[in-house]
């Protein structure tokens, strides 16, 4: 009987804490609201009219808050607060000039030289040398750009290209150059005002093309490109074209108008280091035209293919 007792008395108590978790829950309380809110809609049976209920107001009470007594000149002015934007404005009188200040990383200068090319070229029982690099030096926005390309036979230039340019960052991927460029070697020296383009076009081709403007109505073009294709991280095959273009004839030089040379290469690079990297490979040149009827007036071939071997870096 007292197990019973006991029992009934356990029952008691957890229903007396179950309706008084009811009661106080707030579902509960969401639930008034509800009642109270629907309750105000028109048209509902037992709504009350809280108008009706609210005293009535005293609307001429409102007189003593005149807005146009009121008196301006204590009210802060709403001018903008000049100065916002500097850095000591907020110091507390402290200066900060003389600890260095953080630089954007587009902003940091910084500089280097390339030897895409340092080759020893050989072709029609003849063994020659070329070379090819670019250095620059500024920001990733604005560069100072020198570009130099040569073939040098028995210790003697014969054709040499060097231009300098200033170059200035037009999308993420592009540059835009202007300056100047310079030829020289066996044949008469020229000299041109240049401006090009150059950058990553899609699928990671690197392409340059510029237009020259030298004197007497002299104009050229040229254009380049290459691609990296990675066979491991460290063999690398690098197919290469470039084409020069010639807006006039210039017999001093043996040029012809239209469309002059064209060279297509393919070198295969190991990089023992990613500064430094041998290489050897194959290269088709051809001359047409005009160019190419100059070469033929003096016995020489329009075409040839050369082996190459070389060394690229750089710091």
């Amino acid at each position: 009987m007292k197990l019973k007792e006991m029992k009934m008395n356990n029952r008691k108590q957890w229903f007396a804490a179950a309706l008084m978790m009811i009661t106080l829950s707030p579902a509960w309380a969401q639930d008034d609201v509800h009642d109270v809110q629907v309750s105000r809609e028109p048209g509902m049976a037992g709504a009350t009219d809280m108008h009706d209920a609210m005293p009535e107001m005293n609307h001429e009470g409102m007189d003593g808050m005149n807005m146009e007594g009121m008196d301006h000149s204590a009210m802060p002015d709403a001018a903008p607060v000049s100065g916002l934007r500097d850095p000591h404005a907020y110091a507390d009188g402290y200066d900060f000039s003389q600890f260095p200040m953080r630089h954007e990383g587009g902003g940091l200068t910084s500089s280097l030289l390339l030897i895409d090319r340092l080759e020893v070229v050989r072709a029609d029982n003849n063994t020659s040398a070329a070379y090819d690099l670019m250095g620059r030096y500024g920001s990733d926005f604005e560069r100072v750009v020198l570009k130099a390309e040569g073939d040098v036979d028995n210790g003697r230039l014969q054709e040499g290209r060097t231009e300098l340019l200033w170059g200035r960052a037009i999308t993420p991927f592009w540059d835009a150059q202007l300056g100047v460029r310079y030829d020289n070697g066996v044949d008469p020296d020229r000299g041109w005002l240049a401006v090009g383009i150059q950058g990553l076009a899609p699928y990671w081709f690197e392409l340059d093309a510029t237009a020259y403007l030298g004197d007497e109505g002299r104009s050229a073009l040229r254009v380049s490109g290459e691609y990296e294709l990675l066979l491991t991280q460290k063999l690398i095959l690098q197919p290469s074209l470039e084409a020069n273009l010639y807006g006039k004839r210039d017999a001093a030089r043996e040029q012809g108008s239209g469309l002059s040379d064209m060279s297509v290469g393919l070198r295969l690079r190991y990089e023992i280091k990613r500064e430094f990297a041998p290489y050897i490979g194959v290269e088709w040149a051809g001359k047409y035209g005009g160019t190419a009827d100059y070469a033929r007036a003096a016995g020489e071939e329009t075409a040839d293919t050369r082996a190459v071997a070389g060394l690229r870096f750089w710091f």
